[in-house]
């Protein structure tokens, strides 16, 4: 018996051995050419690169050389996209889209704007891009990303422009709105005056306003300068073959913003909070794609300490916390960019106050894969003319506009300020570093160590000579000159509000009676703004679990509004009646009340459409149908119907003739889940035999277009308790790495679509715990 002990014993000592042999962390050391000192780079579970340095030029270096390790083909197709050069890779089925990137300029504008920053900055983004040409140096053909390898062409020579071009993108994505211009000026023509008011008013009773309030207009929309300005069926054509080019390259890259994007932030005081600290959420809605757009990274030197997400490509980190302060961002969508109607002449020449001008030509050479069997290309020239107003769009015998834009102006760049934000300590360094913000307007969510928390639109947002830029204006005259931009303090902004609570989430956030209209024009209605702060704006203490449960929230307010009226009319089938009397009013994928309600709107949106030629449905859905069956407006009831309740009546039958054809009669089928998939596609998923290794989960998940919690198109969620750091949490949808075959090309998944966000350690002691591999990074 007692050999028997002892042999038990020697058992279990040696396996207790070998288990704490087996946990150790695995050490590695690589040579590399161009550091000067020592680099330490630890990675936890999921592959999250904590890179130490003694200096901030071997950071750079370091996360450079880590980013293009994990990600290298997507940085090579963002920087690729906004230089207008994928037809290089890809051939003419794309040259349109290269074309259009052209008439920016975007590769000389980041030019000047590299060659205006400070050193500071400069140094940053040199030794970045030393960093990734160092790695791209140790690729074979063996070694290549295998998008490389299947696509027959390699990585050139990063440069620092290459990071800085990555913000054009971002701000492409996330504040182009001169097509709406052009679709008002068409609203003014095709539209009573009742409806077009009804199309272009941002008010409802649900709003979330953060800054002043809302009173009585007295300038309607028509008396605007701009609205003499005729717009063709052509223009409207030039617009929609534009819109969906751009929508086609970004989706390429995972930056379609549809409607300028959906995001969700809110920062809470710790007055409101369980453990008296702040707690600053951020959950940006962005395409989904494989992989991800945002790259979770930690960088350290004695003298900096950050972490959060960033664009693969660009420095230092967009969205996270130091030490001192956590920030968030969401867009605000101001307008901030006009369209000018030219008038040209037999010469060539336009028109100008000051008589006829020649307009710049600027020629651009485009080299275009011939065959995708052979990296053989051909170069295709383009002219792109410009007037002092910007780059012209023209369709066929149609008008002739220029596009202005604070993006072409090389001030206006994106990164200096997160450099800057990378950096502050306090409230004052948050906005001095928002005041050198040329991006896309942001609702920068702020909150320190000390408790305090803020929040800042920032942006440069143009001032007209007169008019708010709304219609497009007649060129040959001064009347829409940009004068200047909305001075910073005239920005909205809160510091500590009384309530202790600031929420956005895309919501018009300024009142009527703000000085500039165009600071929230093109929002988004305030549906999810709305449920957020009925969820945070309580009695009880908030927790970091309620913030997440809050992120994750996935009721619906317009559609139970919509099912409520419905029902009120009594026009259902007792079928429909019964499924959404029983609904919860949660966009859940088991749930059937949801694709009903949801199919139904569809179908009323499109009766209404129809009625209403050249209205866009997305109008119709988003800014009307909640309001519209609620009052059972006549102005709105498609003429082939006597009331709501036949409209109702008819959209129900024809929804479950659709439903029944669709799915074969199988009831189980008819559920949310099989219309609001997981959906991350990889640009080369649907290529025969090569595109499987690509797959990402495709299974019905929670969330629609009006919740909180929006589906695939959550890019990220982070939730940051200043104080508290090493509770933060933080994940992705996918995984950090690009590599199909790795084992973090998808392993956050779970995590994403389960609401539970793992925690994302910051303190020296935290992260040595959490890791599980470690690089010494040793110069040659």
């Amino acid at each position: 018996m007692k050999k028997t002990i002892n042999l038990i014993i020697f058992v279990s000592i040696v396996l207790l051995s070998n288990i704490v042999l087996f946990a150790q962390v695995s050490t590695n050391q690589l040579k590399i050419e161009g550091l000067k000192q020592e680099v330490i780079v630890r990675r936890d579970g999921r592959g999250i690169p904590y890179i130490e340095a003694k200096n901030e030029e071997d950071l750079y270096f370091a996360q450079g050389f880590i980013t293009a390790q994990d990600r290298l083909f997507q940085m090579d197709m963002l920087r690729r996209v906004p230089r207008g050069e994928t037809a290089e890779i890809y051939g003419k089925a794309v040259l349109e889209e290269d074309k259009r990137w052209r008439k920016f300029g975007f590769t000389k504008i980041v030019e000047i704007a590299y060659n205006n920053s400070s050193p500071q900055f400069k140094l940053a983004f040199d030794n970045y891009a030393k960093g990734v040409n160092a790695y791209i140096a140790t690729l074979d053909a063996k070694t290549m990303p295998v998008e490389y390898q299947i696509l027959q062409f390699k990585p050139r020579t990063w440069l620092p422009t290459d990071s800085m071009i990555l913000g054009k993108v971002l701000t492409d994505g996330l504040s182009t709105t001169w097509q709406n211009d052009l679709m008002r000026a068409n609203f003014q023509k095709i539209l009573s005056p009742e409806k077009y008011k009804d199309v272009t008013s941002g008010v409802t009773p649900y709003d979330v306003i953060l800054f002043g309030k809302d009173v009585a207009k007295v300038e309607s929309q028509k008396s605007k300068v701009g609205s003499k300005v005729e717009v063709s069926d052509k223009d409207l054509q030039m617009a929609e073959n534009e819109a969906k080019v751009r929508q086609s390259s970004l989706e390429r890259i995972g930056f379609y913003a549809e409607e300028l994007a959906a995001s969700n932030n809110w920062v809470i005081s710790g007055k409101r909070t369980a453990d008296g600290k702040p707690i600053l959420a951020n959950d940006p809605h962005l395409p989904p794609t494989a992989p991800g757009i945002w790259y979770l990274t930690h960088l350290s030197t004695p003298n900096l300490r950050i972490s959060g997400v960033t664009v693969p490509g660009a420095p230092g980190i967009i969205l996270g916390h130091n030490d001192s302060i956590a920030w968030g961002a969401t867009n605000v969508g101001p307008d901030v960019q006009d369209l000018y109607l030219e008038t040209f002449n037999a010469e060539g020449k336009y028109k100008t106050p000051n008589g006829w001008e020649t307009p710049k030509i600027r020629k651009e050479e485009i080299k275009v894969r011939k065959v995708l069997t052979s990296t053989e290309t051909e170069t295709i020239s383009v002219d792109v003319v410009e007037t002092r107003n910007g780059v012209i769009y023209t369709e066929d015998g149609g008008n002739k506009f220029a596009l202005k834009w604070t993006a072409l102006e090389p001030k206006n760049q994106e990164f200096e300020a997160f450099y800057l934000l990378n950096r502050a300590k306090n409230w004052e360094d948050f906005k001095n570093a928002l005041k050198s913000y040329g991006g896309a307007t942001q609702n920068f969510v702020y909150a320190d160590v000390k408790g305090n928390i803020g929040w800042v639109a920032g942006g440069r947002i143009p001032l007209r000579k007169t008019g708010d830029g709304s219609l497009p204006y007649d060129g040959s005259t001064n009347d829409g000159e940009w004068t200047g931009y909305i001075p910073f303090e005239q920005l909205p902004q809160l510091y500590n509000p009384a309530n202790g609570l600031i929420v956005t989430a895309n919501q018009r956030i300024v009142g009527t009676d703000y000085k500039y209209p165009q600071m929230s024009r093109d929002t988004a209605l305030p549906w999810r703004a709305r449920r957020i702060l009925t969820l945070l704006d309580v009695k009880e203490k908030i927790t970091m679990d309620k913030v997440g449960e809050t992120q994750f929230d996935v009721f619906n307010f317009p559609l139970v509004d919509l099912a409520k009226d419905m029902l009120k009319l009594n026009a259902l089938s007792p079928e429909t009646t019964r499924i959404l009397t029983d609904w919860n009013g949660r966009m859940s994928p088991d749930s059937q009340g949801a694709l009903w309600v949801n199919e139904i709107r569809n179908c009323i949106t499109n009766k209404i459409v129809a009625d209403n030629k050249n209205l866009p449905a997305f109008v119709v859905r988003e800014r009307l149908l909640w309001w519209i069956v609620k009052e059972k407006t006549a102005r709105w009831l498609p003429k082939q119907f006597a009331d709501y309740s036949a409209l109702i009546k008819t959209c129900d039958g024809e929804t479950q003739e659709s439903l029944n054809k669709r799915y074969g009669n199988d009831k189980s089928k008819m559920i949310w889940g099989s219309v609001f998939p997981a959906r991350f596609p990889h640009p080369l998923a649907v290529a025969p035999l090569i595109g499987a290794q690509f797959a990402t989960p495709n299974i019905g998940i929670n969330g629609s277009g009006q919740t909180p919690n929006v589906g695939s198109n959550v890019s990220m969620r982070h939730i940051a308790s200043p104080g508290n750091w090493d509770a933060t949490r933080h994940v992705i949808p996918l995984g950090e790495s690009g590599n199909p075959r790795s084992s973090h090309w998808k392993d956050q998944f779970e995590f994403w679509s389960s609401g539970k966000s793992p925690v994302f350690p910051f303190t020296p002691k935290a992260v040595e715990a959490a890791t599980k591999e470690t690089w010494v990074l040793q110069p040659m």
